[in-house]
């Protein structure tokens, strides 16, 4: 095949690939009654709250991280898709003692070898007041700029581990298949939105 056949092939794929992949997020946003792309703040609301209650379901001890918590930012519907070079997108909202505070929209780039569309949850705790400071006053996150996450590590028997708790910011990513080890958070810019 010569250079233009194979360009041709290669773009063909991947508008069918983002074609396909939209249609699966938004079929699989439908099924899960997600409405967060677009929608008002009691919606938002009420996705968030079912969020933390699957989240403390999968995983009791995740309670743990809430409870000690400044503040909790919820993202209960985060899609990814993309072929080669894809992207992440979704809405949520920060929560303290309870409360919602604000909204945001998280977008994140990643790279490596990646095909269609997968669907997923993302609560970040701020374990501490300075890091929740510095979050409000550079209105948003961004990885590598300012506070920093890591994912949660649990231990064996699903405990979380006490380094955990002691680091300022921690990510927990959950969807259909459980708790998401490892979930990285390379690339997510997160900022503050005014829903309707």
């Amino acid at each position: 095949m010569n250079g233009i056949g194979h360009r041709v092939l290669t773009a063909a794929l991947l508008g069918a690939v983002v074609v396909g992949g939209a249609a699966c997020t938004r079929e699989s946003t439908r099924t899960a009654g997600s409405a967060t792309e677009g929608s008002d703040r009691a919606a938002i609301d009420r996705e968030v709250t079912a969020a933390i209650a699957d989240l403390y379901a999968r995983n009791p001890e995740t309670r743990v991280l809430g409870n000690n918590a400044e503040a909790m930012l919820v993202f209960p519907s985060v899609t990814t898709a993309g072929f080669g070079v894809g992207g992440s997108y979704g809405t949520g909202a920060m929560r303290q003692g309870g409360q919602t505070t604000a909204y945001y929209n998280l977008i994140a780039a990643s790279f490596g070898y990646q095909l269609g569309a997968q669907t997923f949850s993302q609560a970040y705790f701020f374990n501490t007041p300075e890091a929740l400071q510095t979050f409000k006053d550079t209105r948003g996150f961004e990885a590598g700029v300012g506070v920093t996450a890591v994912a949660a590590d649990f231990g064996a028997g699903g405990d979380i581990t006490s380094s955990t708790l002691q680091e300022p910011v921690v990510v927990v990513t959950w969807g259909q298949a459980g708790l998401m080890a490892g979930a990285t958070v390379e690339g997510v810019k997160m900022t503050e939105i005014n829903p309707d």
